[in-house]
């Protein structure tokens, strides 16, 4: 038996996609120049959970690239939510005035093909040196006003534990920051690298979060719910969040049941973003109003703590924007039209009689 066969690569090559029965042989010259722009990746953890006769399968579709991503429509913008803008030193994003990203890295162990940063990741991604990574962390100090600093990329699990350690025990050196928060997929794209040692690296003085990037519940398999029970009893809060995507998860059911899931992991849902505008990911996309109706009728199947905020970020750096659809409308003199969650609305406060 080869090594590669007990210890499959990670796809990356068209080729492979093929030997994998993911594409067509047919579709190779087609596929070759959506790879030659923007970056592929699939772990065989993520792979192995794809069912190959299903041509709608939800995982397949968020990870195996396709021919119209090379078609860029007007509203699509390679900084779709404005990055650059807000970047006054390398690696570093202030948008909003209490927390800041910092990006140490560029690569992730898969590439989403509805990435919003699709055109500054991948292989040879241009991740942090030790002089940019000092003057980075050196912002963050010069700033009393940064409560929490959001590690995110690429991916900053990608990072060898010995230099995530270093990372996040000069963070939390810094007396000003109360908060870390790590935005990652390995739990579900790489889940064998949440081992003892990377464990071991996210231990912290200060509090430390883990948002969880997943989108559907087939992402789930016995390897993923695994790590996210090691992260969870090694006393790490989780969150999670998800990208509403056309025949991915645009359903009530597929909704519900990924949510579920995450809330019995212990994985508080947090964010169901609404796609970015990143180029060639049109397909991807749906309206703000099915968004919203989807929403409304998700809310009747879960509880409280398990409802995710529907959210958008605005287009030029604006920051986040919550998209669910209000449950409340003026009536006049100090009443309000409250709507529940049978869609009736009700006066409050009631007439008197």
């Amino acid at each position: 038996m080869s090594i590669e066969q007990i210890n499959p690569p990670t796809l990356r090559r068209i080729d492979q996609l093929v030997e994998a029965g993911l594409i067509p042989a047919s579709a190779q010259a087609e596929l070759a120049g959506v790879v030659e722009r923007y970056a592929l990746a699939l772990t065989p953890a993520l792979a192995a959970l794809i069912n190959t006769s299903d041509p709608q399968d939800p995982i397949a579709r968020q990870f195996v690239p396709q021919a119209d991503e090379l078609t860029t429509t007007p509203d699509e913008n390679a900084d779709p939510i404005g990055d650059f803008r807000f970047t006054p030193v390398k690696g570093i994003v202030h948008r909003y005035p209490d927390r800041v990203l910092l990006k140490p890295v560029h690569v992730c162990p898969v590439y989403c093909r509805f990435c919003f940063r699709r055109e500054m990741v991948g292989p040879g991604g241009d991740s942090l040196t030790d002089t940019e990574m000092d003057a980075a962390i050196g912002y963050v100090q010069d700033h009393p006003e940064i409560f929490e600093v959001i590690l995110t990329g690429g991916d900053p699990l990608m990072l060898a534990p010995r230099r995530l350690r270093d990372l996040i025990d000069r963070l939390s050196s810094i007396p000003h920051l109360q908060a870390i928060r790590i935005h990652t997929r390995v739990p579900i794209a790489d889940p064998a690298r949440i081992n003892v040692e990377l464990l071991n690296a996210l231990e912290s003085p200060v509090a430390l979060w883990v948002s969880v990037h997943c989108n559907h519940v087939q992402e789930l398999g016995p390897e993923q719910r695994a790590a996210l029970t090691r992260l969870s009893k090694a006393g790490i809060p989780l969150l999670s969040q998800t990208v509403l995507l056309r025949e991915v998860n645009n359903s009530v059911s597929a909704l519900t049941d990924l949510f579920r899931a995450l809330f019995s992991l212990r994985v508080k849902p947090y964010h169901l973003h609404h796609p970015d505008l990143a180029p060639g990911t049109k397909n991807f996309r749906l309206s703000i109003e099915e968004g919203q109706q989807l929403v409304a009728a998700l809310w009747k199947s879960l509880p409280g703590p398990a409802r995710p905020v529907y959210v958008l970020d605005i287009p030029g750096g604006f920051g986040k924007t919550p998209l669910s659809p209000s449950a409340i409308e003026p009536a006049g003199n100090s009443q309000y039209w409250v709507r529940g969650l049978d869609g009736k609305a009700m006066l409050y406060p009631p007439l008197t009689q």
